[in-house]
């Protein structure tokens, strides 16, 4: 299973590795969200976490589906601006002016990414003026609680409001903890985002990629990268332009954005912390046997980024439902998903620092 980005025709000059603050920031309230995603960041989460004023704490968490399951490719609005390739703003507010110019369908549609079923490397009806599609998200939606539900509505029935609370919340959050964080970060990613680009020009393509991870490989004679991940998808370079954007906080996910009509975006981690100690003999061989079938390690993937209802997975994987209440009941009986109720939904997800401590591998490789 892979991600593959067709680059037929890409001049190396048309290879851009430029840092984008907004995406941090992206990363930042992720991370904020779901720390067990990120053992390293353990000591900022809570020191960030204890200074957030209650106000902005709550709105966090209004919207946090935008950046919990990773993050929204709202985050990186340059990808999807018309009219030709779009790099980073060198500042958030830069950034910001971007997303203002998606269109309300591509706000809308990215934003409702991990709720709503909506094709994504193809080219999908119009949720905006879809009655059926419209009643299919709000329905996921509320399967994740109402909060969510409500945000969803309002999302539907006035997009320009949406997009005007978002931007005002990213710069309260600016205000309140990103802008220490930019500080202390963009040298950093600056610094890796010359060496990355005097690779491309000393020693080509595939080096620079290799120093983003291991995990991608070029098929020069094939004019194709491969992105090695838990989950299928392709795409075909736009404009003739590959980005590439360095993220201090976004460890141990490797993401690329290849939605439909924008252009491919490698977002990598710099640097790798260090995980916790390793489980028992007796848990390793109860997890490990859990695991070794490859249903259970899709469902660990879509686990790792969301809640998810029985229904939902039996959706997602076209299998029945007594299939995939038996390889959950497996993944529980090791102790590797967690369940609650939410009214009459049950929803599981998985347990990652569970996960985190059978090793960096498989989990980078459910991350990415």
């Amino acid at each position: 299973m892979s991600v593959s980005i067709d680059i037929a025709g890409l001049r190396p000059e048309r290879v851009a590795v430029v840092p984008s603050p907004l995406a941090e920031l992206g990363m930042a309230l992720h991370a904020l969200s779901e720390p067990g995603h990120h053992p390293g960041l353990q000591g900022w989460v809570t020191t960030v976490t204890a200074g957030l004023d209650p106000h902005l704490a709550d709105r966090m968490c209004e919207a946090d589906f935008l950046w919990r399951t990773t993050f929204s490719d709202l985050f990186l609005p340059c990808a999807g601006i018309p009219g030709g390739p779009t790099l980073p703003g060198a500042t958030l507010a830069e950034e910001l002016d971007l997303l203002d110019k998606l269109t309300d369908e591509q706000f809308v549609d990215a934003a409702l990414e991990f709720t709503c079923a909506l094709p994504y490397a193809s080219q999908g009806p119009a949720v905006l003026a879809d009655a059926e599609l419209r009643s299919r998200a709000l329905e996921l939606a509320a399967a994740r609680g109402p909060q969510q539900l409500r945000f969803s509505k309002r999302l539907l029935d006035d997009p320009p409001r949406i997009r005007a609370w978002l931007r005002q919340f990213l710069e309260d959050c600016e205000e309140a903890f990103f802008a220490d964080v930019w500080h202390r970060l963009r040298h950093q990613l600056a610094a890796d985002a010359r060496h990355k680009t005097d690779l491309l020009r000393h020693k080509g393509l595939a080096e620079a990629l290799t120093s983003v991870s291991r995990a991608v490989t070029l098929d020069e004679s094939g004019g194709r990268i491969t992105i090695d991940k838990l989950r299928q998808g392709h795409t075909v370079i736009r404009d003739r332009s590959l980005l590439l954007v360095p993220t201090s906080l976004g460890w141990p996910h490797l993401m690329v954005l290849h939605r439909h009509d924008w252009q491919p975006v490698l977002h990598y981690p710099v640097g790798s912390p260090e995980l916790t100690a390793p489980p028992s003999v007796d848990q390793l061989t109860l997890r490990m046997t859990a695991l070794s079938h490859p249903v259970r390690m899709q469902l660990c993937r879509n686990l790792a980024r969301s809640t998810y209802t029985t229904s939902e997975l039996v959706r997602i994987h076209g299998m029945t439902a007594p299939e995939i209440s038996r390889h959950l009941g497996v993944l529980k009986k090791a102790g590797l998903i967690t369940t609650r109720r939410r009214g009459r939904y049950v929803l599981h997800q998985l347990d990652v620092p569970a996960v985190a401590r059978l090793g960096s591998d498989f989990l980078e490789a459910l991350l990415r």
